[in-house]
């Protein structure tokens, strides 16, 4: 599709900019909920979900605190590090230390997607909530949607949209829990790799300039040459961004 800018979506009929629904904050937290059904994004979201439900029933863990640790942590990766880790029998803060570290590859697209929500009378406190229901799939979205909404309305809109989604998650994590007893463990695992691969998709299809497409294939290449390293993703991620804006500055020097 002509000026796609993901793997899929959906149209997403929203107001222009000057209309009236965008007066009150409450429509526009009611467009971001909407907007969740506008991207494939949220059946990769409810896939993963499902195989984290799983995963905390096979580890012992008990609804209530999977619940709590998706509207908590939201980000699939961290949960299964916190998960995972708990299981194995590590300390508290053994596992809150890693979740920690693996939630600094968010801290970019925090950086990138908050400028966009400001205003002259925003304030920090306004951003709180928005920066936590920051992670891959609403970082993709907010690229998406949010130029189309305006900006004093970025926020609640935000606020919907990470709301939905997080909710989605939920729903998710309750169904996965329910049936991990008939959940063949292979095709449990299989889900998990649904956002990884949706975001690979999904960063390859927004790939527009040379040291885009530079960065995504060194990075892969990288990647495998360096696997089971145990650092394999920081040393082929810093490596492949430097080299490719070393040659995207070299190109407009010219």
């Amino acid at each position: 599709m002509r000026g796609t800018t993901h793997i899929a979506r959906l149209p997403v009929p929203l107001p222009q900019q000057d209309s009236p629904s965008w007066q009150s904050p409450l429509r526009a937290f009611a467009w971001g909920v909407r907007s969740v059904a506008s991207t494939v994004l949220t059946l990769v979201l409810f896939a993963t979900y499902l195989g984290i439900g799983a995963l905390a029933h096979d580890t012992h863990f008990r609804l209530g605190w999977v619940l709590a640790s998706t509207a908590l942590v939201w980000a699939g990766p961290a949960q299964i590090i916190l998960i995972s880790t708990l299981g194995s029998g590590a300390t508290v803060v053994q596992a809150a230390i890693a979740v920690t570290v693996s939630a600094i590859r968010l801290f970019p697209m925090v950086v990138s997607v908050l400028p966009m929500m400001r205003t002259p009378l925003t304030k920090p406190r306004h951003l709180v909530l928005a920066t936590h229901f920051i992670a891959v799939t609403l970082w993709v979205e907010c690229f998406r949607l949010l130029p189309r909404v305006p900006r004093e309305r970025r926020i609640a809109f935000t606020h919907g949209l990470g709301t939905g989604l997080v909710s989605v998650c939920l729903v998710a994590n309750a169904i996965g829990y329910s049936l991990a007893a008939n959940l063949p463990q292979l095709f449990a695992a299989a889900i998990l790799l649904l956002t990884p691969l949706a975001f690979l998709l999904s960063t390859a299809r927004n790939c527009r300039q040379l040291a885009d497409i530079l960065a995504l294939v060194l990075g892969l290449a990288l990647f495998a040459a360096t696997l089971h390293t145990g650092v394999d993703i920081l040393i082929s991620g810093v490596s492949a961004g430097t080299i490719a804006y070393g040659v995207h500055w070299w190109r407009t020097r010219e």
